[in-house]
């Protein structure tokens, strides 16, 4: 996709984003809310059509061949599109259907689709009774089971149970690894990092970074930190140094951010001695990808 540009009225929803994703990557679309990262998904879906760009399938023009190009894709939206009033096999075959499978082998697929999801034993119950991660397995299954080249995924695991997220993820792992090139919108920054080969990070309507997770973290190497415990609790206002940018509790450790390692450790030791406290344990830490999109992305709200 090049220069993809969207408006709605004065808001510039995409403005010129630009990216290539290689055949069967995992893909990661990262940004704050209201960046443009939906926006995107439902131009490279056929849903909007942009202002102006180019979107390009296998170096086809989407807008002259966009039957073909959806043909080729599976879609899980932040909201699923399943039918509340049919049944999770019912949605499953239907969903083949739509996709020109035949009767047997969209019964075939439907069962095989119930089994690697955990449904069986719900396979034959309207989904209107189904919890929000039912619901969406079944979401995921009805974007798989024609096996696309292309799957696309806007906050696939957004407030479900582990168990369900972690049934989603594999069959979407699984499905990569037959060699399905994988778009992925996610607010799980961790999520992003343990599954995406690249992640893009956009930010209002503008790409602002795009590489590995791990290139993205050695690129900000003045995003450091100090993590430390001590054998009695401190707050994070005891630690006021030059040295110190900012400082965050995690349970009973507490993380400094810093660009000087080496003073914040001289500091911390100085501290020790002074208030006589114990360093349980005493870690330097690199930037976390969350580091990353936290400081390409601050000032956003």
């Amino acid at each position: 996709m090049r220069e993809l540009r969207k408006t709605f009225g004065k808001v510039k929803a995409v403005d010129g984003v630009s990216f290539e994703i290689e055949k069967g990557e995992m893909f990661g679309l990262l940004g704050p809310n209201g960046a443009g990262k939906t926006t995107t998904i439902r131009m490279l879906t056929g849903i909007f059509d942009p202002d102006s760009g180019v979107i390009e399938v296998d170096g086809k023009d989407m807008a002259k061949h966009k039957l073909g190009s959806k043909a080729r894709m599976g879609i899980i939206p932040e909201i699923g599109n399943v039918y509340p009033d049919l049944t999770a096999r019912q949605n499953l075959e239907l969903f083949a259907q739509f996709y020109g499978i035949g009767k047997e082998e969209r019964k075939a697929r439907a069962d095989r689709m119930l089994g690697d999801l955990g449904l069986k034993d719900r396979a034959d119950d309207m989904l209107r009774g189904f919890s929000k991660g039912m619901k969406q397995r079944v979401s995921i299954g009805c974007a798989m089971v024609h096996e696309p080249d292309i799957l696309f995924l806007d906050e696939p695991t957004e407030g479900l149970d582990v168990q369900s997220r972690r049934l989603i993820v594999d069959k979407v792992k699984e499905l990569n690894a037959k060699g399905s090139t994988v778009l992925l919108t996610t607010h799980n920054i961790e999520e992003a990092r343990r599954l995406c080969q690249r992640v893009c990070i956009i930010n209002k309507g503008k790409v602002v970074a795009i590489d590995s997770p791990e290139r993205l973290r050695s690129t900000f190497t003045e995003v450091q930190s100090v993590e430390v415990s001590f054998d009695r609790k401190v707050g994070c206002d005891l630690f006021q140094e030059k040295c110190v940018a900012s400082a965050t509790e995690y349970g009973d450790k507490v993380r400094i951010y810093t660009n000087d390692p080496d003073a914040v450790i001289d500091y911390l030791v100085r501290l020790k001695h002074e208030r006589g406290l114990k360093i349980v344990s005493l870690q330097v830490l690199g930037p976390t990808l969350e580091d990353v999109f936290v400081k390409l992305t601050e000032g956003s709200r």
